[in-house]
This record gives C-alpha cells, sequence and structure tokens, in this order.
C-alpha cells in the first residue's frame, strides 16, 4: 500500500531520455534555496559529505527483465550518463510504473541517478505492464522473481555488481523480505512505513481481531488495481487479450486472508520476524508515529544482527521529504544517498556514527485530523531499547477521581467511528479528531501529568485484571492526552482479541465469568505530555469499523486494583542534536490534477436515530483523475462505506466501490468494482464483482466487453 500517488508515462522499449542541465537547474536551485534554511541543514554527527552539485546527465530507458520462465518483467531504467558501471537501486512494486506511481517516481530516480546510481522501477509480474499473472501479495513467485530481478541488474554491464532496495509500504515489504532471502548481490535497503511481522501488524489483523477497516478496504482497492489493464505503447496491439487474460486470473484476495484467522504459515512466509538472523544486508528502517507500522522500525533496529539504524518522525503513511501532512519533513534523499554510499561504494563517511534510533516526540496540541506540522524535538538513543528510557508502572486505581472497585463497560457498536484513517495519508480527515465522544463510550482511568513534562519514547503496555460475560471477546485500549479544557487527542491505542491472550497462533476462548490479567502492547508512540494534562486509558469492548466485532456483545469488567499501565518515560529533556538537511527532490512530473468526480464530503458519519444505523462514508483519496503529459487521462474514484447498527454486531457491513479509466485518443479501457464483507454468526461473507470495458481505436471503434464476473465466498469464523 505505497501511498496516493502516480508517475511517469511509457516510453517505447528501449527508448532513451535525458533528464538533461534543466532538471540539473532546478534541483541545484532548490538545493541552494534549502540550504538556506540554517541549522537544519547540519548532521548529528560529522560525516564526508560528497558535493551534491556535481551532478551528472541522466538518460531514461525501458527494458524488459527476462526471468527464468520466460517471463518478463517491465522496467524503467535511470542511468547516470557515465562511462563506467555504477550501483543500482531497486524499486519493485505493483502500482504501474506507466501512470500510477510516475510522478512519485520522478521526484526520486533521476535524483539517484544524477548522484551516480542506476535507478530501476519494476512493475511486478501480472501488474502495470509485466508479463504474467499475478497470485497474491509478497507470494513465493513474486519473492523469486524478485531474486531473479536482482541476480539480473547485477549482472548488466553497466552494473557494479552491487544492488541496494528502497520502498516505501508494499515496496518496503519485499525489500525487507527479499534481504531476509539474502541474495549476494543485495548490500543494503531502505525500508519505509514497512513491517516485519505480515500477520499482526499489517493491513489484516492487528492484536488478532480482523482489521474490518482494511482487511475489507484494501482487499477491495487491491481487487480495483489489480484489475487495470496494460498499457497498449508497451505490450502491443494484443493488450484487450493480455487484460482479458489477467481479469479472468484476477480473483479476490480477502477470502485468502480471512482463511486464516490465527498465525500460521501463510502468515509465517514473508514476516522477517521470524528469522532476523537471516538478512544480512544493511538496513535503514523509516517511519512516522501517524503510520500503523511504526512499531517495526524499533523492532528491526532491537533485533537486526546486520547493519541497523532507524529514524521515527512525526509523518503518515509517506517519504518524508514530499511536503505532505504531518511534517516537519526532512531530506530524506540525502540520508538515504549516505547510506548507499557507505554500504554499495564501501565509502567511511560516517554513517556508522549516526545513533542506531532517531525519533521525534510530539508535543502536546489539540485534536485535529490535520496538522500542517507538528511541533516537537528530535531524539537520539545509541542503542534501542535505550539506557535513556526508563519503565514506570502506575497501577490504575490511582486514576483521578475514578472508581476503585471494579469497573463495567460494554461499548456500543458504533465506539470507534472517530479512530480516523488507519492510513493517513496526509489528507484533510485522516487524524482522529476529538476523542471526548469516544472516551464517554469507554472505561477510563485518568493520570495526571504532575512536576514535569512527561516525555514517552516507545510502546505503552497496559495490563487489565478482566472479566468477560462472553467467551469471545476483544478489549481496544486508547491512551489520550486530556487538557484542562477537556479535550482529548489520541496518542496511540492497541487492540487485543482475547482468543488470542496467548499467542496469535491460538485458539483459546475465555472463560465466562472468570478474571484473568491480559496485557495489550500499545503501538508505539512519542509523545511529551504537559505538567497539568492528564493521560487517559480508555477501555472499551468495540471499535468500529478498525476491529470486526464478535458475533455477540460483551460486558468486559476491569478491577483497577489488579491493572496497570507501564510508561516508556524518556529521561533526558535536552537537544540530543540531531539534525537533517532539508528536503530535496528531482523536478516531478506535470501532471494536472483534474476536477472531483463528485462533492461529497471526504469523510462522512450519519446516524438513524430511529433505525440505529451508523454510516461512515469516506474518500480514501488516492489521487483522483489527472491528466499526463504523453496525453493520458487517468480517472479514478472511489468510496468505502461502514455500516453497523447499535446493538446487533452481525450488522457490520464494510463495502469499497471503484471506478477506473485509462483513455489516450487511440484507446480507452475503464472498469468498475465492489467488494462487499458482512458476517452471520458462523462465517463470513465476500462479495465481488468486476465489470470491463475497451475501445481499440479512436471515439468511433467499437466498445467490447472484456469482463464481466461475480464472486461470492463464505470462510468460517475460527477465532475472528
Amino acid at each position: 500500500m505505497s501511498g496516493q500517488d502516480e508517475q511517469r508515462a511509457p516510453h517505447a522499449h528501449g527508448d532513451q531520455r535525458a533528464y538533461g542541465a534543466q532538471g540539473r537547474q532546478a534541483d541545484q536551485g532548490r538545493q541552494a534555496d534549502q540550504g538556506r534554511q540554517g541549522d537544519r541543514s547540519a548532521s548529528r554527527h560529522p560525516r564526508l559529505l560528497r558535493d551534491t552539485e556535481a551532478l551528472h546527465e541522466v538518460d531514461v530507458r525501458d527494458e524488459w527483465v527476462p526471468l527464468p520462465d520466460g517471463t518478463r518483467l517491465h522496467a524503467r531504467i535511470w542511468a547516470p550518463r557515465v562511462e563506467r558501471p555504477v550501483p543500482v537501486l531497486l524499486e519493485y512494486l505493483p502500482y504501474r510504473l506507466d501512470d500510477w506511481t510516475a510522478p512519485r517516481d520522478s521526484e526520486r530516480h533521476p535524483w539517484y541517478a544524477a548522484r551516480g546510481y542506476a535507478s530501476v522501477r519494476v512493475d511486478i509480474r501480472g501488474t502495470g505492464s509485466s508479463d504474467g499473472l499475478f497470485d497474491d501479495e509478497y507470494s513465493v513467485q513474486e519473492l523469486d522473481d524478485g531474486i531473479a530481478l536482482i541476480e539480473w541488474l547485477a549482472a548488466q554491464p553497466w552494473s557494479t555488481g552491487a544492488v541496494g532496495m528502497f520502498g516505501i509500504s508494499w515496496g518496503g515489504f519485499n525489500a525487507l523480505q527479499l534481504a531476509g532471502r539474502a541474495p549476494a548481490a543485495l548490500k543494503a535497503i531502505v525500508t519505509v512505513c514497512s513491517t516485519d511481522d505480515r500477520y499482526d501488524n499489517d493491513v489484516h489483523y492487528m492484536g488478532g481481531a480482523v482489521l474490518g477497516i482494511d482487511m475489507a478496504a484494501w482487499g477491495g482497492t487491491m481487487f480495483a488495481f489489480n484489475s487495470r489493464p496494460p498499457r497498449p505503447e508497451v505490450v502491443g496491439a494484443d493488450w484487450i487479450a493480455q487484460w482479458r487474460e489477467r481479469l479472468e486470473h484476477n480473483v479476490p484476495m480477502t477470502p485468502t486472508w480471512l482463511a486464516h484467522q490465527e498465525r500460521d504459515d501463510y502468515w509465517r512466509h514473508g514476516s522477517v520476524c521470524e528469522d532476523y538472523s537471516s538478512i544480512t544486508a544493511a538496513v535503514l528502517a523509516v517511519g512516522g508515529w501517524a503510520d500503523p507500522y511504526r512499531d517495526a522500525v524499533l523492532r528491526l533496529v532491537s533485533n537486526l544482527d546486520a547493519p541497523v539504524k532507524g529514524i521515527v518522525g512525526p509523518w503518515s503513511h509517506q517519504y518524508p521529504d514530499r511536503g505532505l501532512a504531518p511534517g516537519p519533513g526532512i531530506g530524506f534523499l540525502q540520508e538515504t544517498l549516505h547510506w548507499w554510499d557507505r554500504w554499495l561504494l564501501d565509502e567511511p563517511n560516517g554513517v556508522d556514527d549516526e545513533p542506531a534510533l532517531r525519533a521525534w516526540i510530539n508535543d502536546s496540541e489539540p485534536p485535529a485530523t490535520f496538522y500542517a506540522e507538528r511541533t516537537g524535538r528530535w531524539v537520539a538513543a545509541e542503542a534501542w531499547p535505550s539506557e535513556a528510557t526508563s519503565a514506570r508502572v502506575e497501577s490504575l486505581s490511582l486514576a483521578v477521581g475514578g472508581e476503585h472497585g471494579p469497573v463495567s463497560v460494554r461499548s456500543p457498536q458504533s465506539t470507534g467511528l472517530d479512530a480516523g484513517r488507519f492510513f493517513p495519508f496526509g489528507n484533510a480527515t485522516d487524524l482522529p479528531p476529538d476523542q471526548r465522544g469516544e472516551d464517554g463510550r469507554s472505561a477510563c482511568f485518568d493520570l495526571l501529568a504532575t512536576g514535569a513534562p512527561l516525555d514517552l519514547l516507545g510502546n505503552v503496555v497496559v495490563d487489565l485484571a478482566l472479566t468477560s460475560d462472553r467467551t469471545s471477546a476483544t478489549v481496544i485500549v486508547r491512551l489520550c492526552d486530556v487538557a484542562p479544557d477537556g479535550s482529548s487527542t489520541l496518542v496511540t491505542r492497541g487492540v487485543l482479541n482475547l482468543n488470542k491472550r496467548h499467542g496469535r497462533d491460538q485458539n483459546v476462548p475465555m472463560e465466562a465469568g472468570v478474571e484473568e490479567v491480559v496485557q495489550v502492547a500499545l503501538v508505539s508512540t512519542g509523545h511529551s505530555f504537559p505538567v497539568g494534562h492528564r493521560l487517559r486509558v480508555a477501555v472499551s469492548s468495540a471499535y468500529w469499523p478498525w476491529i470486526w466485532p464478535h458475533p455477540d456483545e460483551a460486558t468486559l469488567t476491569i478491577d483497577p486494583r489488579h491493572s496497570s499501565v507501564t510508561l516508556p518515560v524518556w529521561t533526558r529533556h535536552g537537544d540530543d542534536g540531531v539534525r537533517f538537511e532539508a528536503p530535496t527532490r528531482a523536478t516531478p512530473l506535470a501532471v494536472r490534477a483534474l476536477p472531483a468526480a463528485s462533492d461529497l464530503p471526504q469523510r462522512s458519519v450519519s446516524h438513524d436515530v430511529g433505525t440505529g444505523e451508523w454510516v461512515l462514508d469516506v474518500d480514501p483519496g488516492y489521487g483522483g483523475g489527472r491528466a499526463y503529459p504523453d496525453g493520458l487521462v487517468f480517472t479514478e474514484d472511489s468510496r468505502e462505506t461502514y455500516r453497523i447498527t447499535d446493538g446487533d454486531p452481525l450488522s457490520a457491513s464494510a463495502e469499497s466501490r471503484w471506478a477506473i479509466g485509462l483513455e489516450k485518443p487511440s484507446w480507452k479501457a475503464w472498469l468498475e468494482t465492489t467488494s462487499r464483507l458482512t458476517a452471520t454468526r458462523d462465517e463470513f461473507v465476500v462479495v465481488n464483482t468486476v465489470q470491463a470495458w475497451a475501445r481499440d481505436g479512436g471515439p468511433e471503434a467499437p466498445v467490447v466487453v472484456v469482463a464481466e464476473r461475480r464472486f461470492e465466498d463464505r470462510v468460517p469464523r475460527t477465532s475472528a
């Protein structure tokens, strides 16, 4: 799930283009302007900084990369115009280098090439204009192809044989996974907003509970994305036949994901946390406090034996140099260039002397769904876990104004509608609003920050002495920053499907009415609580649509006397001297945004008071329509709708609808998909449809139906 942006229009195989002097001047001018911003331009440790003004001319060409079985992957290569072999950087994605990721690709691949690296963008088998058929995310086939691709790049006469991989989300995932396969040529990776744990830290499950918001929506999105056609300019005259074959093979992935409700071999595949020692390449791991994958950065820094560094900023699910909220951004490309120089060129440039973890601690700010920039500060940890963190344990019985006896909660099914987006992309409505409404539907325990500001860095852990009146239930814990005026800002949260309390690979129902102490680890955070603010531990039994509800509502009873919260307190209050250069990028592709297809709000909540039904309607905001310099008009319209009725967990439904079109004067392709997830007491029901049409020729050419398919899958409920 790699962001909401796109990339360069297609070139024919073997075509070349120069990045040229104009691109160099724009790049250099931007650097000069940003270099004048002052104290952000220095790094914490002195480093041998290369002469970034000595930029190369850049040629762009398309290549077909042959695989052992004869399949060809479509690649675009940005190469410096030099008479010597150079190291190679690879980004390997299913998101269409011909159009969808084109603007984002144009910001970074030519930037690397101008500095002496061949930077290569490749579409995964069966996606974009690559040959073959796509089967599943991070499949054995995808990784086998990735190994062959790395070996091919290392063997080219223009390559030194040293390869690095980078990527955000999907590209960060498979970079880690391929590093786990340890091909000899792969010397280093940069993995951004990715995870080492495909089961419990991806879009499918959280704390062993089904992620209703993205199990359904991301499954629907990928069903639509994988239904897009290859580009006629790249694959040739039989593009409709190739598209038809692709659509006949394309099946929804949500039923597969739901068929594995416990952590089994399906999820262990590709989860490098199963064997951190398998990674020998140097790893730079980057994440953001507004991104759900941020825990992976801390785990990688803590567990890898290979050279590893981590950076966590205030960012959303985006590269941290793109100017997207929340900022502030950093000179991410410069950071990665130093990384590549160290591990692909073997330059002793000071990268080894950087702290193991550089992390941003957010200041306390009023709740908002959008922050252009967060205020806060950078801190440095020489190792992780750090000696600068201290575990502070507080009993929930010390809650300010709270009850000291057992507290019961049976949250309305609509609890969670103010959770915000699972994957914030920097849109205006992505982040959680004021949590007072959610707090009112939860059992709350408030602790007062006194004496000095309380800085947290790491994972908050909550131990609950808990009783359930049902054998299956989910507990959700939020940590909020409550200001003196009563406003409540969400800091972090955690989830535990109580059936998984003894391990994510196990399904052990609760014994109704019997108290157990369960532990809920909240997603990591960096946050400063001012004196006089309260740390609110809010416990709920529902969290829709993030968490799919069990068939029956449960009442949870918490004994605060035997419950506690463990806070990772950062004990250094001064300036750790962490500095980054200012952001810079290559001049992006000139893509023109088209007017929105509708004037519906980006995110709205409605409530039918008579029936009790709640509806959350969302535009996921992946980019909308745009026009490309080569004449391509790309249209994209999508909505996600989540419904639930208070008192009825079985009323939950999640629907994703997509309409996508690609058109040039000589051809047109368009498609519509729907994906709907519901559940009975015993099974999940997944219904997907796709319709696709094509026109091979101008406006007078006939329209043909390429596909019209409907899938209905029923998956037994085991532990979810």
